[in-house]
């Protein structure tokens, strides 16, 4: 009776076990992260009699969750991925909005103002004509001011971001030491622990949505997290994370355990939040606000250089017609030694590239200049100055010392000081210093097309006669132009010496003569060579040989196909992502269906188990019953 009796009670005992098994299941079929659990069981060992081995019963051995350590990790990884990249996207959906094209744009802008020395050309001694022109630069300034505005506003809130998802990473390490730290006394039952399992799957999840992070179990359950290259977590024990910026002026992910701090290379990140952050803040953003600056300093710089070779209403030399846009100095590294201060000038808009430097001294007078846009690193034997891509770079006061580093950002800042310096559309130079005249005596049908002043030239108002030959070329005669003969001419084609360039047309005769000299008192009013000269400068090769007016489409197209490239990105991410997910909800999720079906089976099994009880009870009565 005895061994009837136990078996019944020993697989009531289980059934009840698999019920509650099954009922967990159900409560927990929406919280997430929870795998499914099964309660296993398996039979006592029978026991020998003459007639054999008689069974005694069913035991759970254990609760088994069902669980994919593999596809756990892949899902993760993938999930991590998908945050960079959803990161990314719409970071660049929103710088993506800064530069807009069209009307609103800021090249039609820059094609405004150009054309605006259009009217002034035809009708230089037009004061509306020239209110209108600076009128058009202001608002090209206004336009620039803005779109550094966005960026700086852009770049505000990345801050914020990043600061939230390095406290979102240090709470969940945290947490996930303590979890550790729970796993490991609970696995000293020999029972595996799977709820805490659950929850510490869950927020590594949750930190994987952050930085991607690889696992490393240990013999006690714990999992050693590292990110990167440096270890997160070990055991209880968790090392906080901070933005640290490096050398180079880029923001990093750095590590502390204990004194050392170590800095996390981002290409190691491998997905995550904050990894979509600082790519973006280190490539994307800084692309974009030093293209604009790139933008924002070549225009000031080549309007202001050809404004000062004018001459105004009142017959005064021209000035600036953009406030002059100067580059900060560059930025020295914490560990610098010396007291050096390094600044940049412009000495060709042309070659300007939209990029950062790093500058470090390397030992006597040789410098080493890293253009942080693509790596490229050039050695100079020194001394300063040095020239590269467009800039001259020099000490502004102080001595380097060996080592020393610094960054210089020539272009970050650039657009948001950009106004215009006029106050007054007589100051516009609309005239030229110069001007030609048709000889007296000339037979030929040869004419002035137009004359300016292409570049600061100490003998620019010396006095040049060119003389037409019999052969159909001309002599040049005066202070400075070296006094050549017999040169080429062809109608149309640009005459340069002493700084001034001029156009002639028509057919000259031998002995006809053109004379360019300093413009004479009244000029100023009826001449606008340098009008047409600041007009000239829409088709000037500036912005990687394309033409002035070119430079915001590149720079628009660029930002335009980065989006598109992170937009692909993102829906690549997310579709794997999602495939492996699906895979391992598969494995690990609770089917409502499948449960229901196993509380009948259980339940069924429960209320057998009773009656066997039942039936041992009864047939233990009549025996004693018997007895009596």
């Amino acid at each position: 009776m005895s061994s009837l009796l136990n078996v019944g009670a020993r697989a009531l005992l289980a059934n009840q076990i698999a019920l509650s098994t099954t009922g967990h299941n159900i409560a927990n079929a929406s919280t997430v992260g929870y795998s499914r659990q099964t309660a296993v069981m398996q039979q006592v060992p029978g026991q020998f009699t003459g007639s054999g081995y008689i069974g005694k019963g069913v035991e759970v051995s254990t609760i088994e969750r069902a669980h994919s350590d593999f596809l756990t990790r892949q899902a993760a990884v993938a999930q991590s991925v998908q945050a960079m990249d959803v990161t990314r996207a719409d970071r660049m959906a929103s710088l993506e909005d800064i530069f807009q094209g069209g009307t609103s744009g800021l090249g039609a802008a820059v094609s405004d103002m150009l054309n605006a020395f259009s009217d002034v050309a035809s009708v230089p001694n037009d004061v509306t004509a020239r209110s209108v022109a600076i009128s058009r630069g202001s608002e090209l300034a206004a336009r620039f001011r803005n779109a550094q505005s966005q960026i700086n506003d852009l770049q505000q809130d990345l801050n914020s971001r990043l600061g939230d998802s390095v406290s979102s990473i240090n709470s969940l390490a945290s947490r996930l030491a303590a979890l550790n730290e729970q796993v490991a006394r609970a696995q000293g039952s020999g029972q595996s622990p799977n709820d805490l399992l659950d929850q510490r799957d869950q927020l590594m999840r949750d930190l994987s949505q952050q930085v991607q992070a690889t696992t490393v179990p240990a013999d006690d359950g714990t999992l050693s997290i590292f990110i990167g290259s440096q270890a997160l977590v070990l055991g209880n024990s968790a090392a906080p994370v901070t933005l640290t910026r490096g050398d180079d002026g880029t923001s990093k992910l750095s590590l502390t355990r204990g004194a050392l701090t170590s800095t996390i290379d981002e290409s190691t990140l491998g997905g995550g939040t904050v990894a979509g952050l600082l790519r973006f803040q280190n490539t994307d953003l800084a692309e974009a606000r030093d293209g604009l600056g790139r933008l924002a300093l070549t225009i000031s710089t080549e309007v202001n250089a050809q404004h000062r070779l004018g001459v105004t209403l009142d017959g005064q030399p021209g000035g600036d017609f953009f406030k002059p846009v100067a580059i900060p100095d560059a930025g020295p590294a914490q560990g610098n030694t010396g007291n050096a201060v390094v600044g940049a000038t412009v000495s060709d808009t042309s070659k300007l590239v939209a990029s950062s430097y790093q500058i470090k001294f390397t030992g006597g007078t040789g410098v080493e200049v890293t253009r942080l846009s693509d790596g490229k690193s050039s050695a100079f034997a020194g001394p300063m100055p040095i020239q590269i891509d467009g800039l001259t770079i020099d000490l502004s006061s102080g001595a380097a010392a060996t080592g020393d580093s610094f960054v210089l950002k020539p272009y970050a800042t650039a657009a948001g000081s950009m106004a215009t310096a006029l106050t007054s559309p007589r100051e516009l130079a609309a005239a030229s210093p110069v001007e030609a005249r048709v000889g007296s005596g000339n037979t030929g049908s040869v004419l002035v097309g137009a004359i300016a002043a292409s570049s600061a030239n100490p003998n620019l108002s010396a006095t040049v006669t060119l003389t037409f030959t019999a052969a159909g070329t001309f002599d040049v005669s005066g202070t400075g132009t070296g006094n050549p003969t017999g040169v080429a001419y062809a109608a149309g084609e640009p005459i340069s010496y002493n700084g001034w360039s001029m156009t002639l047309s028509g057919t000259p005769k031998p002995g006809d003569t053109i004379t360019i000299q300093a413009a004479t008192p009244g000029y100023s009013a009826l001449n606008a060579g340098n009008a047409g000269a600041l007009l000239g400068l829409r088709d000037k090769a500036v912005f990687d040989g394309a033409p002035l007016t070119d430079g915001y489409a590149a720079l628009m197209a660029q930002v335009g196909v980065r989006s598109q490239s992170a937009q692909y990105s993102e829906g690549i991410s997310g579709s794997i992502a999602t495939s492996l997910e699906t895979q391992r909800t598969s494995v690990s999720g609770v089917n409502l269906d499948e449960e229901a079906a196993k509380l009948l089976q259980y339940q069924q099994a429960y209320q057998a188990s009773a009656k066997m009880i039942q039936i041992a009870q009864n047939i233990f009565d009549s025996l004693l019953q018997g007895i009596n």
